[in-house]
C-alpha cells in the first residue's frame, strides 16, 4: 500500500481462530492443472502448489479453494469424479494433500475443497458394478437407470436438456450386445447423475465430509449444488415450473440433504463451512439455502454477469444483499472463475456483461480498457460487505486465452458442434518467471499453450512493479484484512451521480467508482487510502474506483 497516501491506522487483523472467518474472508481458487507444476510434467500439481503457498501468504488470502483434485479420466476438467478418498495421480498424494493442508494452516490459510453431489465418473466403482449388474439391481438404484419409451424402448425417457447441451440420456448396451436401458446425465456422458432417494447416496456423501475434515480441511464447495434430487415421475419440463417443481431443479427434498451436512460439520471444532453454487433468480428460494442450519454462504453469480454499467450493477449489488439479509448470510463478491471469460477480456468488449450462450469465438477486445476496468472492479468488490473471491491469475490481469481448436479440451465446445469456444481459455497455466513460455510455470512445457507475450504478466514482473495488478490486489487485501471498516461495517450507499457507483463502509471509509465516460468530483475527504488510476487533479478519472478515508 501507498504509505503517503493512507491517512490513518487500520485495526489489527482478526485472529485465525476467529469462529466467524468465512464471513468476511478472502478466498483464492486454484485450478491445480494449471497453478503451478512441481514435478516438470507440463501439468500443475500440489508440490506447485505446496511450493507457492508463500505466494498466496504475500498476497493476503484467508483460504484457498481447490477445484476438485480427485481422480478422474477428466472428461470435464475434474468433475467427473472417480474417487473421492484420493489424489488425482498427475496431481499427487493423498499424503501430499494431507500435509498441504496443516502448511497452509501454518501460514494461516485454510483449505476448501469440491464436492459434486449431482453425478460422478462413469469410472467410479459404484457405476462400474451398475453396468456389470444389469436392469433391476440393487447397483443400478444408485443412479438414475430407465427403460426408453417406444415399443423397443428405442426413445430416451425425458427430452430434458443438458447443461452443456444436448440430451440428458445415454443408452446402455447389454451383454449380448442389445440396446439396453438409458441412464441418466445433466451433464456429459461420462457423468451419470446420482439418485439422492437412495440412503447409500446420502451416507456417502456425509461419509466423504467426515474423511476430509478430519484431515484438517475447512469447508467444501457444493458443486451444482440445486441440481441433485430429481422427481422419481421423470416428467417432461413444464414451460413454466412453479417454485419447486421443476423436475431437476430447486428441489424442495434437498434441503433436507444439505440439513444433514451441515450437521456433519458441525460435529467439528472451528467453522467448516459449507459453500454452495446456487444458480437461482428467484431470491427467496436462494434464500432458503442459506438458513443457519443449511449452507453457510452461497456463490453468487449475478453481480459477475453484469456489464460494465452504473445501474444494472448497483442493482445486482442492492439486490445481493437484500436476498441475505433475511437469513443473516454474508453475500459473496466474484468477479470470475474457471468457468466464466476473464474480467480483463469481457469487460473490454462492447458486450461487457457475461452469459455462457453468448461466448463465440473471434470477439474483439480492448485490452488497455479490459485492464482498466479490471483493476477498477477489483478494488470494488474488495470494498463491498461479505466473502470476497479470486480466482487464480485474476490478481495479474490475465487475460481470456483464444486457444487453437486443436488443443481445446472443453466438453462445453464440442458439444456447441464447435460454436462455444469453451472454458480452456481461462484455465492456461499461470506465469511465474521469466522471458519465454511456459513461464516458470515448470520445466517441462504446460498442458496448454500459453501465449509468447506474457512475460509481463508474470508474478516476478509484476512484483518489481509498484503499479501492477498484483501490486494492487496486495495492496487491497492487505488493507482490506486491517480495516475494521471493510471486514464488518454496514453499507449506506453515496450520491455520487448517475454514472457513478458510490457507498460507505462504516465509520470512515468510502468506495466510489466512476463507471462513466467523465472525470467526476469526490466528496470531501481527509485522504485518500487507495485508487485503481491517479486521480486528475482531483478529479475520479472514468473506470476507476478510489477508497476515501472521509
Amino acid at each position: 500500500m501507498d504509505t503517503e497516501v493512507q491517512t490513518r491506522a487500520a485495526a489489527p487483523a482478526a485472529p485465525q481462530t476467529d469462529p466467524t472467518w468465512w464471513r468476511h474472508a478472502v478466498i483464492y481458487q486454484v485450478y491445480v492443472r494449471s497453478f503451478a507444476d512441481g514435478n516438470g510434467d507440463g501439468t500443475g500439481d500440489l508440490a506447485g502448489v505446496r511450493a507457492r503457498l508463500p505466494y498466496l501468504k504475500a498476497l493476503g488470502v484467508d483460504a484457498i479453494w481447490f477445484n476438485p483434485w480427485y481422480p478422474s479420466p477428466l472428461a470435464d476438467g475434474g468433475y467427473d469424479v472417480a474417487d473421492y478418498r484420493d489424489i488425482h495421480a498427475p496431481f499427487g498424494t493423498l499424503a501430499e494433500a494431507e500435509a498441504l493442508v496443516q502448511e497452509a494452516l501454518a501460514l494461516g490459510i485454510r483449505t476448501i475443497i469440491d464436492i459434486v453431489p449431482n453425478h460422478v465418473s462413469d469410472q467410479h466403482p459404484w457405476f462400474q458394478a451398475a453396468l456389470a449388474a444389469g436392469p433391476g439391481s440393487p447397483e443400478r438404484e444408485r443412479f438414475w437407470f430407465h427403460p426408453g419409451r417406444g415399443e423397443d424402448g428405442s426413445e430416451m425417457p425425458t427430452h430434458w436438456v443438458s447443461s452443456f447441451q444436448g440430451s440428458t440420456w445415454t443408452r446402455t448396451v447389454n451383454p449380448d450386445g442389445t440396446p439396453g436401458e438409458w441412464y441418466l446425465h445433466l451433464f456429459t456422458p461420462e457423468q451419470p447423475d446420482l439418485n439422492w432417494n437412495h440412503p447409500d447416496v446420502r451416507r456417502e456423501h456425509e461419509d466423504i465430509l467426515r474423511f476430509w475434515f478430519d484431515r484438517g480441511v475447512a469447508g467444501v464447495r457444493i458443486d451444482s449444488a440445486a441440481l441433485p434430487v430429481k422427481d422419481p415421475a421423470l416428467p417432461e419440463l413444464p414451460a413454466a415450473p412453479a417454485p419447486g417443481a421443476h423436475p431437476h431443479l430447486d428441489r424442495d427434498e434437498l434441503h433436507d440433504i444439505y440439513r444433514g451436512w451441515r450437521a456433519v460439520a458441525d460435529e467439528y471444532d472451528g467453522t467448516r463451512i459449507l459453500v454452495g453454487e446456487v444458480w437461482l433468480e428467484d431470491a427467496e428460494r436462494f434464500a432458503r439455502y442459506l438458513r443457519p442450519d443449511e449452507m453457510h454462504t452461497a456463490f453468487n453469480f449475478d453481480f459477475m454477469s453484469q456489464p460494465w454499467s452504473a445501474e444494472p450493477m448497483r442493482r445486482s449489488i442492492a439486490r445481493t444483499l437484500a436476498e441475505h439479509a433475511p437469513v443473516g448470510a454474508p453475500a459473496t463478491w466474484v468477479l470470475s472463475n474457471h468457468d466464466v471469460t476473464r474480467p480483463v477480456t469481457r469487460y473490454g468488449r462492447e458486450d461487457s456483461g457475461f452469459a455462457f450462450d453468448r461466448k463465440r469465438f473471434g470477439v474483439p477486445t480492448d485490452l488497455a480498457v479490459g485492464t482498466r476496468r479490471a483493476r477498477a472492479a477489483a478494488l470494488l468488490v474488495a470494498a463491498l460487505p461479505g466473502t470476497m473471491y479470486v480466482y487464480q491469475g485474476d490478481e495479474l490481469g490475465l487475460p481470456e486465452v483464444e486457444l487453437p481448436r486443436e488443443v481445446i479440451e472443453d466438453p462445453m465446445h464440442f458439444r456447441s458442434g464447435g460454436v462455444d469456444p469453451g472454458r480452456d481459455g481461462c484455465r492456461v497455466p499461470l506465469p511465474w518467471a521469466g522471458a519465454a513460455a511456459p513461464f516458470g510455470f515448470g520445466a517441462g512445457g504446460s498442458w496448454l499453450p500459453q501465449p509468447a507475450d506474457w512475460s509481463a504478466y508474470t508474478v516476478a514482473a509484476e512484483e518489481a512493479d509498484p503499479g501492477s495488478m498484483l501490486s494492487l490486489y496486495r495492496d487491497a487485501l492487505a488493507f482490506r484484512r486491517q480495516s475494521a471498516d471493510l471486514r464488518t461495517g454496514a453499507l449506506a450507499w453515496l450520491d455520487v451521480g448517475p454514472d457513478a457507483l458510490g457507498f460507505r463502509r462504516g465509520d470512515r471509509l468510502a468506495s466510489i467508482t466512476n463507471l462513466g465516460s467523465e472525470p467526476i468530483s469526490l466528496p470531501p475527504h481527509r485522504g485518500v487510502v487507495l485508487c485503481s488510476a491517479p486521480l486528475e487533479e482531483g478529479a475520479l478519472p472514468p473506470d476507476t474506483t478510489v477508497w476515501l478515508d472521509l
